[in-house]
């Protein structure tokens, strides 16, 4: 079944976005289920997800979904921006509202920190030896 696609390809949001997640070492960008996800050999970053609240989804369309440590999600999580997506949720990931407030210096180390718990080592390393050198 084909998902309809539930982003603007010219939002600015997405295009900051994809912008962190690109730079990522070998990183690369598909659409899964109608939304941008960002991979290598796994998905390490979604724009925009949704989360059900009783019978009806509710659309993050300007998010972030991740995953990150056991620590890191659980301390994001006591923030109103945070939420726990359908889906992925229990499998650790989390979601992250995007507005007008948004530190993007953040954002880039929690897209970062999604990365290193997806990448396979080697890329890890490569990441590692851009900070290093």
């Amino acid at each position: 079944m084909t998902h309809p696609r539930m982003y603007d390809d010219g939002d600015p949001v997405l295009a900051r976005v994809r912008h962190l997640a690109l730079a990522m070492p070998h990183a690369q960008e598909k659409e899964s289920h109608g939304r941008p996800a960002f991979f290598t050999t796994k998905v390490f970053a979604y724009f925009g997800g949704s989360l059900k609240v009783g019978a009806d989804w509710v659309q993050h369309g300007k998010s972030i979904v991740v995953q990150l440590d056991t620590d890191e999600r659980a301390a994001l999580l006591t923030e109103e921006r945070c939420w726990v997506p359908g889906y992925l949720g229990p499998s650790g990931w989390i979601g992250i509202d995007i507005d007008e407030d948004t530190d993007w210096a953040e954002v880039s180390e929690i897209i970062e920190a999604s990365y290193r718990m997806t990448a396979p080592k080697g890329l890890v390393e490569i990441l590692d030896d851009r900070w290093r050198g």
